[in-house]
């Protein structure tokens, strides 16, 4: 019972009072009081606004300024940028919008106009996590790989710079923001489960001109690349890899999340994520540490040259992600002021580290692991369970592949002394898949995929077993304080006030604000779509304001069983004041109505159809063919015809709508497969009255 009630996880994914800060006096004032400058609002990426207008005692006061709507109804995963009065955001498709702070009126906004095909190369949606301002300017990375700067008073492109190899016919995307570091722009890239090489990239802000890049797995072919990685990875790196597929896959270890620059240590910290593929087994032997997969590097902001590391989970076989918000902080441990690193890793272990060496302070899980027993503190190094990397047969463990935290920030009060975590209770049922070779497009993860079961009694025990929660930790005590449940897995990020407020939205629509000491909920607001974006706070002319991206999506979102089944709505960004009176009714969206495929015969085999849709078709399309968040495939016309089936499939006559031709890996037949198992999703979806007409 347990392995089938934990069987999507797996393949979803795969698709992807406590103690006070200690002020530092070596701490830069790095962000005007009033203003969200970076995207963790400091330098330090702590996500905590000492503005306190809004506070405990005020809160119940708050409602909505002013909204404003975008032309998108995908995932906002944005955090915005404010500025001098101006609220710089980002929405999906990569497109940016500067807008006025205290009314929201539009000022411009500028379309990347990415290739809707670039959607079959993106693990989880084409969201944008924000932007980056500076010197006048805003730059953004775009889902098909090019980072660009606008003109940050007209919108208007400065310049734009490919930083992808897409003459390899690698897979790489981009959706997170990029980090600011002195007179350099820093960007990542993902693609690690489509088969690419990881790496990160500063560009002169001014120019465009790259300055240095560091690639954080070895090179397949054993040559140098000529970059600020080379000395590290022939050093350390390379010894700790094998004969494996990563040869042909790349190896992964993207830095699509997690880049926090200290000027205070002289260091720009990065987070690196999952491997690619997932099998440590067939991917290196099952031999190795495979360095840097799995992992926080402190590179040398200026020349990119290589300080330390920290590997979170060596040999890496679960898409366990060091890319969640990295917060750098003081905190007075053993009586002594350290200048600290801090974590919530994927693994579900919480890191402190030494920011200026690397060494490991303290490590402790934050929510329920069964992957391993605890951190060795001699070694730093995760001590595994039997049977772990699923050797000896199928493996059911704590945190599954969405992690016990994901690239949702968390924040850290210096006045509670508490780290706010959007934590996830999630299981993973790992299983390698059958022997398979690389393929050129879609996922190449090589572990099994799999459908949420269709036993009523399984499917609501999977749904009881997965839940979110608010976790407020103290890194200090290396406890639980206390947490808040939610229903849903798949929540927003966190923001910290001076007001000894935490606000985080959540899954079903609700905009929380909660006692930042107690954890009980002091306000809420209905935003009418599901949150998954963190929240920032700013003051304009002597008043705070919060404001959030709305809009679900996401990763999380193509659980739709273990998510609210909502229709796509479209996104927006709420900006709330206390006394505020604005209203904002959400447009009614009718979801497709089924359709009547009664009499609708196929010539595929549906077993086989259910195998194929899971290992090409469910990054997008979601678990079963049921998510309304992508287009319902339950309530497609196409399926009534075997022709109109394969113009889309095949010849790909959708591509300028994100549905590529996937001729290339598909045979007719294989084709029909998938459309003869979608057509039984679509029956069992159908009201009983209407399967008995």
């Amino acid at each position: 019972m347990d392995r089938l009630v934990t069987a999507l996880l797996v393949g979803a994914l795969a698709l992807a009072g406590a103690a006070r800060e200690e002020t530092s006096p070596r701490a830069p004032v790095t962000a005007p009081t009033g203003d969200w400058p970076f995207h963790g609002r400091d330098q330090q990426a702590q996500r905590f606004s000492p503005l306190d207008q809004i506070n405990r005692a005020t809160v119940r006061r708050l409602g909505l300024a002013w909204y404003h709507q975008f032309d998108t109804d995908r995932g906002q995963e944005a955090t915005p940028i404010e500025v001098g009065g101006v609220i710089y955001t980002s929405t999906a498709w990569s497109t940016v919008a500067a807008l006025d702070a205290t009314t929201g009126r539009l000022l411009w906004s500028h379309d990347p106009r990415v290739p809707r095909e670039t959607l079959a190369n993106a693990c989880c949606d084409a969201v944008n996590r924000g932007v980056a301002v500076s010197r006048g300017r805003v730059f953004v990375g775009a889902l098909d790989g090019r980072l660009i700067a606008l003109d940050a008073r007209t919108g208007k492109e400065v310049w734009s710079v490919d930083t992808v190899d897409h003459a390899s016919g690698a897979h790489y995307t981009i959706t997170g923001a990029p980090c600011v570091v002195k007179d350099k722009i820093v960007i990542g890239n993902g693609g690690a489960e489509f088969g690419v090489r990881g790496y990160v990239t500063a560009y002169d802000a001014a120019t465009g001109r790259m300055a240095w890049r560091f690639y954080t797995v070895p090179n397949a072919k054993g040559a140098p690349d000529g970059a600020a990685s080379d000395e590290a990875l022939r050093a350390k790196a390379a010894r700790t890899w094998f004969d494996g597929e990563w040869k042909v896959n790349g190896g992964g270890g993207t830095v699509w999340d997690g880049m926090t620059y200290d000027p205070a240590a002289g260091l720009l910290y990065i987070g690196v994520g999952n491997a690619g593929p997932y099998d440590w087994r067939r991917r290196s032997g099952g031999k190795g540490d495979n360095l840097f997969l799995s992992s926080i590097i402190a590179l040398d902001p200026d020349t990119g040259r290589y300080v330390w590391h920290y590997q979170a989970t060596p040999s890496d076989s679960w898409d366990y992600d060091a890319t969640q918000s990295l917060t750098a902080a003081s905190l007075t441990i053993d009586g002594k002021s350290r200048d600290v690193l801090m974590q919530a890793d994927k693994n579900g272990f919480f890191y402190v580290l030494d920011r200026r060496t690397g060494a490991l302070l303290s490590a402790k899980p934050f929510e329920e692991v069964t992957w391993a027993t605890g951190v060795d503190m001699r070694t730093g190094r995760p001590v595994e369970v039997a049977n772990a990397h699923y050797e000896n047969g199928p493996s059911i463990l704590k945190p599954g592949p969405f992690g016990a935290h994901s690239w949702q920030p968390m924040s850290f009060s210096p006045r509670t002394g508490l780290v706010y975590i959007p934590a996830q209770i999630i299981t993973g049922d790992y299983e390698p898949a059958p022997a398979v070779k690389a393929r050129p497009i879609g996922q190449n993860v090589e572990i099994a995929m799999k459908s949420f079961p269709e036993d009523k009694a399984q499917a609501e025990a999977l749904r009881a077993a997965t839940r979110g929660q608010l976790v407020a930790w103290d890194p200090i005590a290396q406890v639980v304080r206390w947490s808040v449940d939610h229903p849903s897995f798949w929540n927003g990020g966190t923001l910290a006030t001076g007001g000894d407020l935490v606000f985080q939205g959540t899954a079903e629509g609700r905009f929380v604000a909660y006692d930042a000491l107690s954890g009980k909920p002091l306000w809420s607001f209905d935003a009418g779509a599901g949150i998954v974006a963190p929240p920032i706070s700013y003051a304009v002319n002597g008043r705070q304001y919060v404001a959030v991206m709305v809009g679900f999506g996401g990763a999380g979102a193509l659980v739709g069983k273990l998510v609210p089944d909502r229709p796509r709505l479209p996104g927006r960004l709420m900006v709330f004041e206390l006394g505020g009176t604005a209203t904002a009714a959400l447009p009614r969206v009718e979801p497709p109505a089924p359709i009547d495929v009664r009499g609708v015969t196929s010539t595929g085999d549906p077993r086989a159809g259910m195998e194929e849709y899971n290992e090409t078709c469910s990054v997008c399309h979601g678990a079963n063919a049921s998510i309304r968040y992508t287009a319902d495939l339950r309530r497609s016309g196409a399926l009534r015809s075997a022709e109109a089936w394969r113009a889309i499939v095949l010849d790909g006559v959708l591509k300028d709508r994100g549905m590529i031709a996937f001729d290339t890996i598909l045979t007719p037949a294989r084709a029909e497969d998938i459309r003869a198992y979608v057509l039984d999703q679509a029956r069992k979806g159908e009201p009983e009255e209407a399967r008995n007409r």
